[in-house]
């Protein structure tokens, strides 16, 4: 079974940034997708962003894109995510998950459809 571990939240002032690491541990299917979700109290799980596991190819929220960016080391299926220009309205626990075996990322944006989950890590961003 896959196991997600999510660090480097914290809290930090609006227009800074930080960067959110996932670690995987266990065995992962050939082709899969890995994604980070937001959380907030009174709001749905909302995607942020996904990675393709062989050509890395991404996606984003509109909310997010241009100040995110999501990556993946190869030699040990870290999952990162570098956020930007950080405004109060991304505080959230943010997740990481994974899907499993599948061939196709783009789109993938429900919740229903990683498998997979962190436990969390809180970010918070003060005006």
């Amino acid at each position: 079974q896959v196991q997600l571990v999510e660090s480097g939240g914290g809290s930090v002032q609006a227009g800074g940034s930080l960067r959110l690491s996932c670690t995987t541990h266990g065995d992962t299917p050939s082709a899969y997708c890995m994604a980070w979700f937001r959380e907030t109290l009174g709001k749905e799980r909302e995607a942020v962003a996904n990675i393709k596991s062989d050509d890395d190819s991404t996606e984003y929220s509109d909310s997010v894109k241009g100040r995110f960016t999501i990556s993946r080391d190869h030699t040990d299926n870290t999952l990162t995510l570098q956020m930007n220009n950080l405004k109060p309205e991304d505080t959230a626990i943010y997740y990481c998950a994974q899907t499993m075996y599948t061939w196709w990322c783009a789109g993938r944006t429900k919740r229903i459809e990683y498998a997979f989950w962190g436990q969390g890590t809180q970010v918070t961003v003060s005006s």
